[in-house]
């Protein structure tokens, strides 16, 4: 992290969902980094997110884990009640929390798009909510942050790319985008920052099978123009400067970080 990002968040209290593996990880490290306490959401892999917490821990940072499906109301309320519990507020929330449940669209189950939709964008405005409701509540201390609250919902490039055999992913990542966009229009006036970020290909293992031979590599990297597979500190780092005061006047704006990908590089040689 550039110098001048160290310990920007000093002060500042973040949760990450889906914060125990992939971006969500390297997230909750940044932010971590930049002096922020950070909650780490889980459902799965409890073992992964209890080693992120003594890894930060171990740094000088201070985290906790907290297990919860961002899908049901009930966890997401236990959740923000722990973590305003111990922390006494939220300044931070990073929505990250999504899953695929891939299938041509003849053969999608219901079960397949409706599970989708509820960890992508249920979960996301049950989050949201919650996170905002707490902005309300405390309001602004200028001497944490000029804003009252930052949200970040993590999107994909595909909220604008459509993907084929990914329907239900593409339709939550569109409608994640909409979501945020209006939810930013409404609460902006109360000193609620929120924004988007879309990562393209990152090196996770969600995506493994695009990057890890050598050959599924070269056919990735026709699709970005910066021509290198990103990688999850890419998205963390992103994160920091987004949830900063440095960005103080980003409002309702969806950051691709996508080495080009959304630039439609098959017309890079003249279309």
């Amino acid at each position: 992290m550039p110098l001048s990002m160290e310990k920007v968040l000093a002060g500042q209290r973040a949760l990450v969902t889906g914060g125990n593996s992939g971006i969500g990880a390297a997230t909750a490290r940044a932010l971590a980094k930049a002096g922020a306490r950070v909650a780490i959401n889980y459902l799965f892999n409890e073992a992964d997110a209890h080693a992120l917490v003594n890894e930060i821990q171990a740094d000088g940072g201070e985290a906790m884990a907290i297990k919860a499906d961002v899908s049901q109301e009930d966890q997401v309320r236990a959740m923000f009640d722990r973590m305003l519990k111990t922390w006494g507020t939220i300044d931070i929330l990073v929505a990250n929390a999504g899953i695929q449940r891939d299938a041509p669209f003849h053969e999608m189950t219901l079960d397949q798009w409706e599970k989708v939709l509820s960890v992508n964008l249920t979960g996301q405005f049950l989050c949201a909510q919650a996170a905002v409701r707490e902005f309300m509540r405390r309001g602004v201390v200028p001497e944490v942050s000029c804003s009252a609250g930052k949200i970040i919902s993590m999107s994909s490039v595909h909220d604008v790319i459509p993907w084929a055999g990914h329907v239900n992913y593409a339709a939550s990542k569109g409608a994640a985008l909409m979501f945020m966009k209006s939810l930013a229009q409404e609460v902006a006036h109360l000193k609620i920052r929120v924004n988007g970020i879309s990562p393209g290909a990152i090196r996770t293992p969600i995506n493994r099978t695009a990057w890890e031979t050598p050959e599924a590599e070269a056919e990735l990297l026709k699709l970005i123009p910066y021509e290198r597979i990103g990688e999850p500190m890419d998205i963390g780092h992103a994160v920091v400067w987004l949830v900063s005061d440095a960005s103080d006047y980003v409002i309702g704006t969806t950051l691709y970080v996508d080495g080009g990908m959304t630039l439609y590089p098959g017309f890079r040689e003249g279309g």
